[in-house]
């Protein structure tokens, strides 16, 4: 937009354009043309500049955040490849079996059940019990209800168990002791408030705390929806 005014008594028109003047003979049409010619192209040029900043601003931010998940993409795997190289000193096991053997240890479990936490096929989990069962792991009792199966473990594998959740917690501190404490409680908060914002069932908590030890996590900050808890 641009706002031209003529001075009655000087005769000069002045062209004011985003807080400045510019004053030219007011019996002149052919430069009152050029200067609203002008004006429009300034304005033009700002509101170009306006969008180009403003598409700046929004690359940098969608760019800011790819980077953010690349890494924490990439920071997860590092963490993963340790576990899963302890997994392997304490049992010889990775993959599934050490978290069968954690989810186990909870307390006696159906086959069905570990199978959803664990999110194999039928065949897959009879393949990991009977593993577990043939390394002195795991044993085979009778269930509540006469019918089911119920998983436990053997004085060994609650050993073994013992020290992968051991393992685990040393392979995982060891990223974050880089950090100071302040860092690293800053860095817990916001993993917390993460973790909080998920849209969880009860068995999506199974599943993602598979490997977690509830005596170190009393309080875990998953939410259990309402909507999904039978899900």
């Amino acid at each position: 937009m641009f706002l031209v005014f003529k001075s009655r008594m000087t005769g000069v028109v002045t062209d004011r354009r985003f807080g400045h003047s510019l004053q030219v003979p007011g019996d002149s049409p052919h430069l009152l043309r050029l200067s609203i010619t002008r004006t429009i192209c300034a304005l033009h040029i700002h509101l170009v500049k306006l969008i180009l900043m403003r598409s700046a601003h929004i690359m940098h931010s969608m760019a800011t955040e790819a980077e953010i998940a690349n890494l924490l993409g990439a920071l997860s795997l590092a963490v993963m490849d340790r576990i899963e190289q302890g997994a392997r000193d304490v049992i010889g096991h990775a993959g599934e079996t050490p978290a069968a053997l954690i989810v186990i240890g909870y307390g006696p479990i159906t086959n069905d059940k570990l199978r959803r936490i664990l999110g194999l096929s039928h065949s897959g989990t009879v393949r990991l019990v009977d593993r577990l069962v043939s390394d002195r792991l795991v044993e085979r009792r009778p269930g509540k209800d006469g019918r089911e199966v119920a998983l436990h473990l053997t004085a060994k594998g609650a050993a073994s168990r013992k020290d992968l959740l051991t393992s685990r917690i040393s392979a995982v501190a060891s990223f974050v002791d880089v950090l100071s404490p302040s860092k690293r409680k800053r860095l817990g908060e916001l993993i917390r408030e993460v973790l909080a914002k998920q849209d969880t069932s009860e068995m999506d908590r199974f599943t993602i705390c598979r490997m977690c030890d509830n005596g170190v996590c009393s309080n875990c900050p998953l939410p259990t929806t309402v909507s999904k808890r039978d899900r």
